[in-house]
């Protein structure tokens, strides 16, 4: 069953954003928080949805510094306006998750997706130093700032980041941002495993390394000109065309699955896929992507992801699928600490009901 809304919101400001929380939770009525709607089919089955609040109208750059190498945004703002207002001063985030383009910056917090460059950069996790949040009870709460040193509140941005918007609703966040590379080249092979073992242990260290099921690596490079090219043709690869990687994350099939292992543990699980498979991979940091077709294959490949400490999380699948595999997997060791944070966060369950873990 499709659980439909009843309204739609879309706040201009903050405060907008908390007035609607606020009467909403006041009228027992639940919400579900929608940035650029790329993740929408992530997580459990909605229990109940009244108002859907969109963040779209959220879109401005708050404050951008490039001598500091700082940006501050609300939380609608998509992921390409964020980076062409950075590129004009020769800056980035280091963000390319797959479903692009379309995500918001608030939505890519709260779902915590993220991309082939998390080899080298991390998680946007990594680079958040400030955050703003509109709780459920429609108060306003921050954390961290606008500095990079500024580490007050840290573990608030913990909570809210990969929460799915059960806590509250993103409203702005500030960033660390990156120069843009002096040079950037990829180059592909056939070779597989082999060929992902020799692009990891290039001298210069790749800040991508993809895997497919057919058996083609990407291996990417940013760098000085010379350092690229003395690596790229130390591996002796073809060069790629740069918007391989714009195709590449567009990957969004109907049902699909997230992999997360220790790195050294991934290709014995992908190997426990069913015959013919199709999958892509970070094998540096662990993360495999598989477009799976028979829910009933689930099972036997989440327990071999978590018999090595790992996890298989859908990502998106209809709901049947999830009432019948579980969207998220056995239920983790802080279970009980998670909720109690809901419990504190949000008491009559107004944001998301049912959508994560708790």
């Amino acid at each position: 069953m499709v659980v439909r809304t009843l309204a739609i919101e879309k706040p201009a400001t903050e405060q907008e954003v908390a007035h609607v929380l606020r009467e909403s939770s006041e009228a027992g009525k639940a919400v579900v928080p929608v940035g650029g709607g790329r993740a929408s089919g992530m997580g459990g089955v909605l229990e109940r949805g009244d108002v859907e609040l969109h963040t779209s109208a959220l879109d401005r750059v708050i404050e951008h510094s490039p001598a500091d190498m700082v940006v501050s945004v609300e939380a609608g703002i998509t992921l390409e306006a964020l980076q062409a207002e950075l590129a004009r001063s020769g800056q980035f985030l280091p963000i390319d998750p797959f479903g692009s383009p379309g995500h918001t910056i608030g939505g890519l917090l709260a779902t915590g997706w993220s991309g082939p460059l998390r080899f080298r950069f991390g998680s946007a996790r990594d680079f958040l130093i400030g955050i703003r949040v509109a709780l459920a009870d429609g108060r306003l709460a921050s954390a961290g700032g606008r500095v990079v040193k500024n580490v007050s509140g840290y573990d608030l941005m913990k909570l809210h980041y990969g929460a799915m918007g059960t806590l509250g609703v993103i409203v702005a966040a500030s960033f660390k941002v990156f120069p843009k590379p002096l040079y950037d080249v990829t180059v592909e092979s056939g070779d597989g495993w082999a060929g992902v073992e020799r692009a990891l242990a290039t001298p210069m260290a790749p800040v991508a390394v993809e895997l497919f099921s057919t058996g083609r690596v990407l291996a990417r490079f940013f760098g000085s000109p010379d350092a690229v090219k003395k690596t790229a043709a130390g591996l002796g690869w073809e060069t790629a065309d740069e918007s391989v990687w714009r195709e590449h994350s567009k990957a969004a099939p109907e049902r699909w699955a997230r992999i997360a292992t220790p790195p050294a543990s991934l290709r014995a699980v992908l190997e426990s896929l069913p015959a013919k498979a199709t999958w892509w991979a970070s094998p540096g940091v662990g993360v495999a992507h598989w477009s799976f077709e028979d829910a009933g294959e689930l099972a036997a490949v989440r327990g071999a992801a978590e018999a090595v400490g790992g996890s298989l999380v859908l990502m998106a699948a209809p709901d049947e699928v999830k009432r019948q595999a579980g969207a998220w997997g056995s239920p983790p060791s802080t279970l009980d600490v998670m909720t109690r944070l809901k419990d504190a966060f949000d008491p009559h369950r107004t944001l998301n009901p049912g959508r994560f873990v708790v």
